[in-house]
C-alpha cells in the first residue's frame, strides 16, 4: 500500500489564517480532516473532510467513517461522543459498533495519542488554543502497511506586520515647541 498522508486539524474557532495555512503548506496531502469547531462557512472549508462541532455554523455531519487499507476511522468532534472531558467510553463504544480501529476528534483543545479499549484515539489538539498551556497544534498522519503513525505540529501563528504610524499635527507641533525650547 502506498503511504496516505493526512492533516488532521481542529477547533480554529474562526481562525481563518490556520485554515490557509494547512491548505497551502500541506496541498499535495491525501487528505485534509477537521474535526469540528472551526465556526467556518462550507465553502471556506473546500478541500477539508469536516465533521460538525459544537460551535459550528455550517451544517456537516456529526460523524463520517473513513477506510484506509484495513483500518475504518471513526472522525467526530467529541461533543455527542462523551460526556466528561477525557472520559471517553462513549466515544470507544461508537467506534466499535462501527467497526473502527481508530478515532480522530477534537473537542478538548488538547493534542493526544493513545490507545483505550484497543482503540487508537488521535486529538490534534486545537489550532486555536491548546488548554494544557502547550502552543496550538495539529497532526500529520500516514497510514502504511505498518500501521497508523501520528506526529505533533505546533501551529506558530503569523504575526501581521504592523505599519509604524506617522505623527498627527498635534505630536508633530509638541515636537517642534520642545525643540525650539532647547
Amino acid at each position: 500500500m502506498e503511504p496516505v498522508r493526512i492533516v488532521l486539524c481542529s477547533d480554529n474557532h474562526g481562525d481563518r489564517e490556520s485554515i490557509s495555512f494547512i491548505r497551502k503548506e500541506y496541498a499535495d496531502f491525501d487528505y485534509l480532516i477537521h474535526c469540528g469547531d472551526s465556526e467556518m462557512m462550507t465553502e471556506e472549508l473546500d478541500g477539508f473532510l469536516c465533521v460538525q462541532g459544537n460551535h459550528d455554523y455550517s451544517k456537516h455531519p456529526d460523524q463520517q467513517i473513513l477506510t484506509i487499507g484495513d483500518h475504518r476511522i471513526y472522525i467526530c468532534h467529541g461533543h455527542m461522543d462523551f460526556y466528561r472531558y477525557f472520559k471517553y467510553n462513549p466515544m470507544i463504544e461508537n467506534a466499535k459498533k462501527n467497526h473502527c480501529d481508530t478515532v480522530f476528534f477534537g473537542h478538548v483543545h488538547t493534542y493526544q495519542d493513545t490507545v483505550q479499549q484497543g482503540i487508537r484515539l488521535l486529538n490534534p489538539g486545537s489550532l486555536y488554543h491548546n488548554r494544557d498551556a502547550t502552543k496550538p497544534s495539529y497532526m500529520l498522519v500516514t497510514i502504511d502497511d505498518e500501521g497508523i503513525h501520528a506526529e505533533r505540529r505546533d501551529y506558530i501563528k503569523v504575526k501581521k506586520e504592523v505599519k509604524k504610524k506617522e505623527p498627527g499635527w498635534f505630536a508633530k507641533w509638541i515636537k517642534k515647541l520642545f525643540e525650539e525650547d532647547v
